[in-house]
């Protein structure tokens, strides 16, 4: 799928011209340099590589610093591919931009979301407790209760909704529309909610 690196600005508020609050994510997308591009001849697959961002030399390891100067362009933060339908039409240091993307469009955006760390079960999964908050049960409020069947199977079953990590996984929202791009200023507004904290990384794809 086409698409680009962006930065996970923040949240905020718009309005539509007939007065319509609208909630969204403000994400600043590129420029994103073509790296190299990858073809089915040398590489078995097509493909575009864009860097995002960039980063010192001493910030980088030796590979990757040699890897960008072959390239004849600054170290790149952030690397990724991307599969576009026709890749002739880029060439190496070519730049892509916010308005890769268009007004009512609707698109998928993928990045990590926020690790929230061991949680227990009524933060992660919902649970509504046990126990009520008085006559002694305050210590309950919160336990998953009974976990495992009884003298038949004898054990837990796998996939026991219990406590354990919280976030920090891969997560893509599809269908997101793009109320707006600031082509000036590389963001783009996406309605609704994006996965990830703010300066981070994310992938928009193009549907």
């Amino acid at each position: 799928m086409a698409g680009l690196i962006g930065k996970k600005i923040g949240m905020t508020t718009i309005f539509s011209p007939d007065g319509i609050k609208i909630s969204v994510t403000a994400i600043e997308v590129g420029p994103c340099k073509v790296i190299e591009i990858r073809t089915k001849e040398k590489n078995g697959y097509e493909a575009i590589q864009l860097g995002f961002g960039e980063k010192k030399r001493k910030a980088s390891t030796k590979p990757v610093a040699t890897y960008f100067e072959k390239k004849g362009t600054a170290i790149a933060s952030v690397l990724r591919e991307f599969k576009f339908n026709n890749i002739s039409d880029f060439k190496m240091g070519d730049e892509l931009k916010a308005d890769f993307f268009t007004e009512g469009e609707l698109i998928k955006v993928s990045g990590v979301s926020k690790g929230k760390g061991f949680q227990g079960v009524v933060k992660r999964h919902n649970f509504s407790g046990v126990g009520s908050a008085t006559h002694g049960q305050s210590d309950r409020v919160r336990a998953p209760g009974s976990i495992g069947a009884s003298s038949s199977p004898s054990r837990v079953f796998k996939g026991q909704k219990m406590a354990g990590r919280m976030g920090g996984d891969n997560v893509s929202v599809r269908n997101l529309k793009v109320v707006k791009v600031l082509v000036d200023k590389n963001i783009v507004l996406v309605k609704g909610a994006v996965p990830g904290h703010r300066n981070s990384i994310l992938e928009l794809h193009k549907k």
